[in-house]
C-alpha cells in the first residue's frame, strides 16, 4: 500500500485543506509507468469520513484500515471537514460543496482510480455516518454502497442532548433545529424523497446498499433505531447488525469497517 499525506487548495472553502489516502500498490504502478503485476484494472474507492470530535487523521491513527484495505485492493479517501455535519454551515464554510462535489474531482485528478458508481463507496462513523448516508441519500447513482457505524443520523437528537456551547456550534452549521426540517440536512427528509422517486420511476431509479451499525448502549442507538425503522417502512436494501453493550468507541468502529468492506469487497 502506498499512503500520502494531501495538502490542496480548496476552491469551494476558498481554504488549504487536507485528506490522507491510500491506495494499493498495484495502481499506483499505472501511474508510474511500472507494469503491473497483480490483478487487473483501477482499484475501487471508499470515501472514509471522520466524526464531530476527529478529524482525516483519525481512521489511520486509529484502526487497522490501511491491513483491510490492502487485503480488498481497495483505494481510501479520508478528507478533513472539521465541525461541519458535510454542510454548507450557515455561518461558515461551503462544506457539503466541497465534499459531495469538488473532492472527487480533485481525488481523480491525483490519482488512477476507478470512478464507475458500481466501484465507489462511502462510509463514516458519528458524524461521519451521517455524512455517508446524506452522500448516498442525495447522489444514490453515484454509490454502490452506504455504511453508517453509531451514525449521528438525526440531528434533533444532537440537539436535543446538547448542552448550550454545542446548540450554538450546531446553529452555525444548520441556522436552528427547526431548520433542519425537510432540507438537505434531514437524512428522514432524503430518504422519503427518494423513496418516492422510486416509487414513480422503478428500477429506473438506482439505490445503494445501505450498512447501519450501532451498539445498544450508545448515546444514539435510540436515532438509529428510529432511522432503521423508517429505511425498512421505505423498503430500502439496508442491512442492519447492533452489538450489545457497545458504546460510542474506536474498537468498535475498527470492526465496523473491517466488516463494512468484507461486504463490499468479498473475498
Amino acid at each position: 500500500m502506498a499512503f500520502f499525506t494531501c495538502e490542496f487548495f480548496s476552491e469551494a472553502l476558498g481554504v488549504c485543506s487536507s485528506m490522507n489516502v491510500i491506495i494499493p500498490q498495484k495502481a499506483l504502478s499505472k501511474q508510474v509507468g511500472v507494469k503491473e503485476s497483480i490483478g487487473e484494472g483501477l482499484s475501487p474507492v471508499l470515501y472514509l469520513l471522520h466524526g464531530y470530535s476527529d478529524n482525516h487523521t483519525g481512521w489511520m491513527r486509529r484502526t487497522s484500515i490501511e491491513r483491510y484495505a490492502e487485503e480488498a485492493g481497495l483505494a481510501v479517501i479520508m478528507p478533513a471537514v472539521n465541525l461541519s455535519y458535510y454542510a454548507d454551515m450557515k455561518t461558515g464554510e461551503k462544506y457539503w460543496t466541497f465534499i459531495s462535489e469538488e473532492l472527487p474531482e480533485i481525488v481523480h485528478s491525483f490519482f488512477k482510480l476507478a470512478d464507475k458508481p458500481e466501484k465507489t463507496f462511502v462510509a463514516g462513523l458519528s458524524m461521519g455516518g451521517y455524512g455517508a448516508f446524506k452522500l448516498a441519500l442525495t447522489y444514490p447513482e453515484r454509490y454502490a454502497a452506504a455504511g453508517s457505524f453509531s451514525g449521528a443520523l438525526d440531528p434533533h437528537a444532537i440537539y436535543d442532548t446538547a448542552e448550550p456551547e454545542k446548540v450554538l456550534k450546531l446553529d452555525n452549521i444548520f441556522g436552528s433545529k427547526e431548520e433542519v426540517d425537510n432540507s438537505e440536512n434531514d437524512l428522514f427528509y432524503l430518504a422519503a424523497k427518494l423513496a418516492n422517486r422510486r416509487k414513480k420511476l422503478g428500477s429506473k431509479v438506482h439505490i445503494p446498499k445501505l450498512f447501519q451499525t450501532c451498539g445498544t448502549s450508545d448515546f444514539l442507538y435510540e436515532a438509529n433505531i428510529r432511522f432503521r425503522d423508517f429505511l425498512k417502512a421505505k423498503k430500502f436494501n439496508l442491512l442492519y447488525e447492533e452489538v450489545k453493550g457497545q458504546d460510542h468507541n474506536w474498537s468498535f468502529w475498527d470492526k465496523s469497517i473491517e466488516r463494512f468492506i468484507s461486504i463490499i469487497c468479498p473475498k
